[in-house]
């Protein structure tokens, strides 16, 4: 299976990921703890289908040193103990930022007040940040059927 179209090809396509990839860079060197981070990527991705982003931030995640039963109790995070309640607060917010469309008011007060008991502003801001990076990582993978499965750990630098 190819991709649609080659991103690394297009030159606007490729200033454009080099911008979401400076964001990234940003982002990873903020306050918000980097195994929360991975966990939203994953769990963003896995509720848009980026089996791309699914791949690559399941490795990722991987070889940072996550353990393989918290990756695999992710989509299942709810019912699982091995999250803190920081790290569930973090998916929440994850899972109604991603899924906007899905109720009329958004992002909840309930979930928002959540966050903000585990985080302080800037790791607040880095994290809403990281949501709407993912997702856009995660439509344009949609879009263009980038193929998942042969992502090595750090291959993007």
């Amino acid at each position: 299976m190819d991709a649609r179209l080659d991103y690394l090809s297009t030159p606007l396509t490729l200033k454009f990921v080099k911008h979401l990839s400076s964001a990234g860079a940003l982002l990873r060197d903020s306050a918000l703890p980097a195994a929360t981070q991975e966990l939203v990527r994953l769990r963003a991705s896995q509720i848009n289908g980026c089996g791309f982003c699914t791949d690559m931030h399941t490795k990722e995640a991987l070889h940072a040193g996550e353990s393989q039963q918290r990756l695999h109790l992710v989509a299942a995070w709810r019912e699982a103990t091995v999250f803190t309640e920081a790290e569930r607060a973090a998916l929440e917010l994850t899972e109604q930022g991603t899924r906007i469309a899905d109720s009329a008011g958004g992002v909840t007060d309930q979930a928002w007040a959540n966050a903000a008991k585990h985080y302080d502003d800037d790791q607040l801001a880095a994290l809403v940040s990281l949501i709407a990076l993912i997702n856009a990582y995660n439509r344009m993978n949609v879009i263009v059927r980038q193929p998942a499965g042969d992502y090595q750990p750090g291959m993007f630098g």
